[in-house]
């Protein structure tokens, strides 16, 4: 499946796809999310967070991840389902305050942005950003085998 990245790009100058997730209240709404290929770990903003963590799954480990600002962040961790294009995928995230950091991204177009997808989750599932067709590529693959997630890999640079 193709997915073409040009309503984020024109938007905002980021590749940006919307996903659906159910919030605590039982209702499916669209979250915004950042493809970012140099990042090591998913990242959910903690205000989405609070919405949503009855539906999420949450792990009991922490993640050192850097921040937009350059300083480290001890995080927690979830788990996530969210439906993308009719599939259900699953993933690990970090849960991280964010709210000073992208709130220039949403001042200048519009957009609130409510997390990342890093480069294990693009990897694990097969999904290619092609920068030059500006597109997503999305292979069938479904689901992925989470002992081989690297959640010892931590660091994150944005």
């Amino acid at each position: 499946m193709e997915f073409p990245l040009y309503w984020g790009l024109q938007k905002t100058g980021l590749p940006l796809i919307v996903v659906t997730c159910t919030d605590d209240t039982g209702t499916a709404r669209e979250l915004c999310l950042l493809i970012d290929t140099g990042s090591t770990n998913n990242i959910l903003f903690s205000f989405v967070y609070e919405h949503f963590q009855k539906n999420l799954k949450s792990l009991d480990k922490q993640s050192s991840i850097m921040g937009f600002e350059g300083q480290q962040h001890e995080t927690p961790q979830i788990e996530a389902t969210f439906d993308f294009e009719g599939k259900n995928y699953t993933s690990i995230f970090s849960v991280l305050d964010v709210s000073d950091g992208m709130k220039h991204v949403q001042e200048e177009s519009g957009i609130q942005i409510h997390g990342v997808l890093g480069i294990h989750f693009l990897v694990d599932y097969e999904w290619i950003v092609d920068f030059k067709e500006l597109q997503l590529t999305i292979s069938n693959k479904q689901s992925v085998s989470y002992t081989h997630l690297r959640a010892h890999e931590t660091e994150l640079h944005l």
